[in-house]
């Protein structure tokens, strides 16, 4: 019988070897209405003894009413009101991990976040620093932290910034607004309750559902589009036109519109989003503008990058009766709007996503003033 060579596989050195990321996800999530009552269950399995209590950072737009009273709080846990009036701040979170350290003799069982991006926010980047060393702001950027984060867990009041499921934590610094981007960020457990949505006002609901559908337009048009973020980014696009444009009742709208958020999130985990994000984030460096209503600033003047996408934004505004607020950069001086840009330049990896590496042949100081003179 003759024998055939064979050849074995070997690696070629003149290929170069691709790495793909290996991105963590929210391990479990519970979702429903009325889900909400399940925390304690939750939390139950996650204590570590008495003397190590659960803090709770929740909305302060919930003091006084029924919510806190159903946070299943035990032993020494503490629930902590926090506004979310402002965009979180570095100096913030190294407060609040102060404070923490000094009441408490144990590290806590977890950090609890309850509310929308700004106190998941919070929560996320609390949690971080429980176990990390110096200041917040040493670790805006990507893939700084060194050790693992506490047991933390989210659960948002209100739909859109996917913030619940993002391995990010957007802070604002002393130089720069920029987030925690790690694997240790991620939420350990989500708790998806459409119920804790109501009540929210309308044009809070639209700015932070902008948010989201800004996220898939700007991943489904983003250079680092993929598969994976992809079909993410088009079940979550999908859902903000049925919930902005066909009129459903309270309930389904809610319930869709929090998926939405979590596709939404998930679509820009394995690409990036783009030039509108890049943009907000100046204008909440500079001016404490909200991210939500930030991106919508930024985006309605965007038809050379999101043609289509802009149109059906300004569709949605009329649909809803958002009136956006005019003459934001009206009076900002020369040194005002550099800061902007250079905070705007700053976000390389949002602009390769929109432009590719090429992209700074298109976008000058000049090209970003244009277009923030308008808003």
């Amino acid at each position: 019988m003759e024998v055939k060579n064979t050849s074995i596989l070997k690696n070629d050195p003149t290929k170069k070897k691709v790495e793909y990321k290996n991105f963590p996800m929210v391990p479990r999530v519970v979702f429903g209405n009325g889900s909400f009552d399940q925390l304690g269950t939750i939390l139950m399995a996650k204590r570590k003894n008495s003397e190590a209590p659960f803090i709770f950072l929740v909305d302060d737009v919930f003091e006084g009413k029924e919510l806190p009273y159903r946070i299943p709080t035990m032993f020494n846990d503490r629930i902590v009101f926090i506004s979310a009036d402002e965009e979180p701040k570095t100096n913030q979170v190294d407060v609040l991990v102060q404070k923490i350290r000094d009441d408490f003799s144990e590290i806590p069982s977890g950090i609890v976040g309850i509310g929308g991006g700004t106190i998941m926010d919070l929560a996320k980047a609390v949690s971080i620093m429980m176990n990390n060393e110096g200041s917040s702001y040493e670790y805006q950027g990507w893939d700084l932290v060194k050790k693992p984060s506490i047991y933390h867990v989210g659960i948002p009041t209100i739909s859109g910034t996917g913030a619940e499921v993002s391995r990010t934590t957007v802070l604002l610094g002393p130089e720069r607004k920029l987030g925690i981007n790690s694997d240790y960020t991620t939420f350990d457990q989500v708790v998806l309750d459409p119920d804790l949505t109501k009540g929210v006002s309308k044009e809070q609901w639209f700015y932070t559902g902008m948010d989201c559908f800004i996220h898939c337009v700007e991943s489904l048009n983003g250079t680092y589009l993929n598969a994976f973020s992809q079909s993410y980014g088009e079940k979550a696009y999908e859902l903000c036109k049925e919930v902005f444009l066909d009129g459903l009742g309270e309930t389904e709208s809610r319930d869709k519109l929090m998926m939405a958020s979590w596709h939404g999130g998930m679509s820009i985990a394995y690409s990036q989003v783009g030039v509108a994000h890049a943009m907000s984030y100046g204008l909440s460096y500079l001016l404490g503008v909200k991210h939500g209503i930030g991106n919508c600033l930024v985006f309605q003047y965007l038809e050379e990058f999101y043609p289509e996408g802009v149109a059906l934004f300004k569709i949605m505004q009329e649909k809803h009766q958002i009136e956006l607020p005019k003459g934001i950069c009206a009076n900002l001086s020369e040194d005002e709007f550099e800061t902007m840009i250079s905070v705007a330049m700053g976000m390389e990896p949002l602009w390769e996503n929109a432009l590719g590496k090429e992209w700074r042949k298109t976008i000058t100081p000049a090209k970003l003033k244009s277009i923030y003179e308008k808003i």
